[in-house]
């Protein structure tokens, strides 16, 4: 039997999310549909890195997964993405001793918000953006930034309906830049994040770049530990998981 760690890209517009749903497309269901015809109808389960929510996208989720089939590494790419649909992609498929696991062992994830700064929408970036048609103060932004940047417990950053206790993480990274004259990325690298916890630090930075907010009430926000305190939840669709690091 061998033990296989895959790293895949998807657009989640069209997906329900990463994890299996009843009745509903998923992309941790597609995967599992793909390998069940390579072994034959016998159900193969996946182990992803971590979930992604409805709308969420990814350049760089990691799955794990066993089989008793003897194929060469670079063949599982190629016969995977033959039965996997246009909207997932795996890029690259390694062997991995029985030990590793892809949620278990992961060191850092990181996430990426794009946001689409300028008057006018963009028709064939709206499923991947953000529009904020008011310009940003990005100075401030990353000052607030450097608030979250370390260990905290960060229940202000994280949806009510969860059933995580502990909400302590890292943040080791939290950086604001353009990367063209009209897109702006939140970059945002950690231990590991909350349910929303993206989206929401997301909401937050921008009330801050709108000058809604001032940069030091993110520090009272977090030392507050109220769900009510920070922002809006930002949309899904400007989300993407852009790499896990083990």
């Amino acid at each position: 039997m061998d033990k296989l760690k895959c790293t895949v890209s998807y657009d989640g517009t069209h997906f329900y999310g990463y994890q299996v749903q009843p009745e509903k497309r998923t992309v941790q269901s597609e995967i599992q549909s793909a390998l069940s015809r390579m072994h034959h109808g016998s159900q193969i389960k996946i182990t992803a890195s971590g979930r992604t929510d409805r709308g969420v996208h990814a350049k760089g989720q990691v799955f794990h997964f066993s089989s008793p089939l003897k194929i060469p590494t670079d063949h599982w790419t190629l016969a995977l993405n033959s039965l996997l649909p246009e909207d997932i992609h795996i890029f690259r498929t390694e062997r991995v001793p029985e030990s590793f696991h892809a949620r278990y062992d992961v060191r850092k994830k990181e996430y990426r918000y794009r946001l689409l700064t300028r008057p006018q929408p963009d028709l064939f970036r709206r499923l991947y953006t953000l529009h904020v048609p008011d310009k940003l103060d990005l100075g401030k932004m990353n000052e607030a930034a450097q608030y979250i940047v370390g260990t905290h417990d960060f229940s202000c950053f994280c949806a009510a309906n969860t059933s995580v206790r502990n909400k302590i993480r890292t943040v080791y990274e939290l950086e604001i830049f353009p990367v063209d004259p009209d897109e702006t990325v939140i970059r945002i690298v950690g231990s590991g994040f909350l349910y929303q916890m993206v989206r929401i630090v997301t909401g937050t930075l921008l009330d801050v770049g709108l000058h809604a907010r001032v940069p030091e009430s993110v520090g009272r926000i977090i030392e507050g530990k109220d769900r009510q305190a920070a922002s809006k939840t930002a949309p899904a669709h400007g989300l993407t998981l852009w790499r896990v690091i083990y």
